[in-house]
């Protein structure tokens, strides 16, 4: 028996927390990070009156691992991560769509298009090309609600994880969304893991993926209600996922000149639906590919050279403006266009500076005459830009100590805590292993500043365990003490006369940060 609900204007985040309630989940992980905070925080918000349990961890390749063991004993469960954390968690994913589960596991992975808040802009879609899973890219909030409710569903079918991409966006946008609850008087465990996947070998698993659930895949995607097809003539037909399909609707239904367009949105993206989509494409005579963030359908359609998009310079790289689409458009008639050439820079933008009274500035100021220094993802990344030039390199969250193991000499490594709990500490262990000279800076403010200020665990202790030459200083004592001067000139010499040593040493530098 089922009863359904109709709730009046709420948004994309509402409606992805009401689907995992209406899916009954119930186990959650979440790794901090622009757009998935939100997210994560609306759920912490919301447990004491769920059944739910959902816990923060300092790194995605863990999260993923804690879910997979919820699913294998029967609860379906959920892991929240930005479009960076997926590079994290790929390890266990692949081999997860191999190994078989349990219960339905959802990936809802937050992308950045604009990278408003990220190191890059890489776009999770390609995750499930990679993976061979499944992948929901939901346009509305009614659509993140269905296709939330449905990957749960598609994972235990399949026997594998399945990721929705989301955007903040989608997050951010309201509709009057239905609700499905299924009535249950007790909980009971879901689909429990099938042992009898030991039989097979290694290779025989894979085999087995591509004779039974790869099919059941590209079933799902060639038929699956949310692609939608709407046929209004044969001149110009657009292509869009995500986000962008509502802004594609939007111009389609209230501007006139282009009001007998055609229109493919694609709900679900992997597997691509290639027969529906090579359908769509040869009944026009130009097509548009609209999506963010980057050529992902695009891709897949070379062999049309009536195809237009992101590389023929009708649209841009990133997010999807509806200004963009409306000079694409316009434009349609041509095979190429070369619109959007400029490249953006910080002072175009306008940069995200540190704050003006963080407690780690005397170190950076130090930092600004010694060359090179690898950063690393959190608030010290933006002191790479003028006029502080800190910090020389940032790649990846937790990469700085690894970073500075290949500098000639003894290299530095600036490092917040969440960043060495993240994955740092797997740099400092392998740095101290094989005997590299490196002098890594740990900034201590025992919180995730980027990303909402959440709790980070203290290492000092395993630490010092492997890095004997280690000695913390607190920096907030040492300027009300001894003024900001004569802080930066200890620093200083600290740095220098630990550079002049053998081996690993580590400075931890205490500092509350004044945001939280």
């Amino acid at each position: 028996m089922t009863d359904m609900i109709q709730t009046e204007d709420i948004t994309g985040l509402e409606a992805i927390y009401f689907a995992a309630i209406d899916s009954n989940v119930r186990f959650i992980t979440a790794v901090a990070g622009y757009p998935m905070t939100a997210v994560a925080d609306f759920f912490f918000k919301e447990k004491s009156s769920n059944t739910y349990d959902i816990h923060w961890f300092t790194n995605e390749k863990a999260a993923l691992e804690a879910s997979l063991g919820a699913s294998v004993t029967g609860q379906r469960s959920m892991v929240l991560v930005k479009h960076v954390g997926m590079n994290l968690l790929a390890d266990p994913l692949m081999t997860a769509m191999m190994h078989t589960i349990g219960a339905g596991l959802v990936i809802l992975a937050g992308d950045d298009p604009g990278a408003k808040a990220s190191q890059n802009e890489q776009d999770s879609r390609f995750y499930g090309a990679i993976s061979e899973t499944a992948v929901f890219d939901p346009a509305t909030p009614q659509d993140a609600y269905e296709s939330l409710n449905r990957a749960f569903e598609l994972s235990e079918e399949a026997k594998v994880p399945v990721i929705m991409r989301i955007t903040d966006r989608l997050e951010k946008d309201e509709h009057e969304v239905s609700r499905v609850i299924k009535k249950k008087e007790i909980y009971t465990p879901g689909k429990m893991f099938d042992r009898n996947i030991w039989k097979l070998t290694m290779h025989g698993k894979h085999q087995r993926f591509h004779i039974e659930s790869e099919p059941l895949l590209i079933r799902e995607a060639e038929n699956s209600r949310f692609n939608r097809m709407s046929m209004n003539g044969e001149k110009v037909g657009i292509i869009s996922s995500g986000y962008p399909s509502s802004i594609v609707d939007d111009i389609l239904s209230t501007q006139l000149a282009y009001s007998g367009y055609s229109h493919l949105a694609l709900g679900l993206v992997s597997p691509l639906p290639k027969n529906l989509v090579k359908q769509f494409t040869n009944l026009h005579k130009r097509v548009l590919v609209v999506e963010e963030s980057e050529a992902f359908i695009e891709s897949y359609l070379t062999t049309c050279n009536r195809l237009l998009g992101k590389k023929s310079g009708h649209l841009p790289v990133g997010m999807i403006e509806k200004e963009y689409i409306e000079f694409a458009l316009e434009n349609i008639d041509k095979d190429e266009v070369l619109k959007y050439t400029d490249i953006q820079t910080i002072a175009s933008r306008g940069s995200t500076p540190i704050c003006n009274d963080c407690p780690f500035m005397p170190l950076y100021k130090v930092l600004h005459d010694i060359k090179p220094v690898a950063g690393d993802m959190g608030c010290s990344i933006r002191t790479a830009p003028d006029p502080l030039n800190a910090v020389d390199t940032g790649f990846a969250l937790g990469g700085a100590i690894s970073t500075a193991c290949g500098f000639p000499g003894k290299g530095i490594a600036v490092i917040g805590d969440f960043g060495l709990a993240h994955s740092g500490i797997i740099g400092l262990i392998n740095a101290v292993t094989c005997g590299f000279d490196i002098l890594v800076i740990v900034l201590q403010n025992e919180i995730a500043a980027m990303t909402g200020g959440q709790k980070t665990p203290d290492l000092r202790s395993a630490v010092k365990t492997l890095v004997p030459d280690m000695i913390v200083l607190d920096i907030d004592m040492s300027i009300s003490s001894k003024g900001t001067t004569e802080t930066c000139d200890m620093l200083r010499n600290l740095i220098q006369q630990k550079l002049k040593t053998k081996g690993v040493s580590v400075i931890y530098i205490e500092g509350k940060c004044t945001r939280f």
